[in-house]
This record gives C-alpha cells, structure tokens and sequence, in this order.
C-alpha cells in the first residue's frame, strides 16, 4: 500500500526584483495553488533592500503559508518547475532574479541534505524573510533553535525592510 502524506503546514518566502515584481509574485502564488498545495494566507509585501550584491533593483517579498500532502522534495521541485516557468535564471549568487521561491518551514521537519535543507538556513539572519513571517505566524517556534519567530526578528541583523504600499 503506498504512503500517502499528511497535510503539512508550510511557509514558502518569495521576491522579485525584475520586471513587475508585484505579477511575478501573484503569478508564482497562482501556480503554487494546486490539488496536492492549498495557499492558506499570505502577508503583506515588504520592499527590501538587496543582501550581498547590492547593484541591482529592490526586491519586493511576501511569505505564502500552504497546507499540502507533497513531501518536502517534492515541493522543492515544484518550486523550482514555478521559477523556471516564470524566467527565473541562476547568474550571480544572490542577484537578481524575476521570483525566488524559498522553503522556509515544512511542519516541524528538520531535513539536512546537498539538495535541501528545512528549515531554510539563512531565515534567521533574513528580516525580508522574518517580517512577513511574523505577520502570519509570531508564535511559530523554528523547530532547531526553538526561538519564536518574533524572537528571531527582534535578533536578526538590520536591514531596510518597509512594508509596500
């Protein structure tokens, strides 16, 4: 008898910083909408100042979270199926990029591989990832450091994060 998941909540971070970054980040939420994927709320968009290659754009960034029966590496690929299908090319680490779609958190799931790594490694030191995030979720413990996701914003290093308008 096959395994089937169990619904899991997910939170996925996306931005864009080219082209119609508000379209590019409606159209990658419409295609993550899916039987197997239910978007179950999304933040507000926050402009945010780029990390590490700071010559380009703004980004404009959101958290989307989902409830879905996929397993982790299958969400991954449709992730990056969604990137592809909406420009995305990997040039520069960190440049710039029509939509980045992050697996933040998958329910309490700890996962450490070459390919993937939950939660998102970064997410700490991320205020665009952290300021949405708490809009949806601020008493949402990361399931290493067990810090609550408010805790990890008032830690995270600064950087210019404004809600857009």
């Amino acid at each position: 008898m096959p395994v089937v998941p169990s619904m899991k909540t997910v939170y996925l971070g996306l931005g864009s910083n080219v082209g119609d970054r508000e379209k590019n980040l409606r159209k990658a939420i419409e295609q993550l909408a899916a039987p197997n994927l239910r978007v179950v709320r999304v933040s507000s968009t926050y402009e945010t100042e780029p990390i590490g290659f700071a010559a380009q754009h703004w980004f404009l960034n959101l958290v989307v979270e989902a409830e879905t029966e996929l397993f982790p590496m299958q969400l991954l690929s449709r992730t990056i199926k969604i990137e592809r299908s909406l420009g995305r090319v990997r040039t520069i680490k960190n440049g710039p990029r029509t939509i980045d779609i992050d697996i933040l958190l998958y329910g309490k799931t700890v996962i450490h591989t070459a390919t993937l790594e939950i939660p998102h490694p970064r997410m700490a030191e991320r205020r665009f990832v952290l300021a949405p995030l708490a809009e949806l979720a601020p008493d949402l413990r990361h399931p290493v450091t067990h810090k609550s996701i408010r805790e990890m914003l008032d830690a995270a290093p600064e950087q210019a994060v404004r809600r857009a308008v």
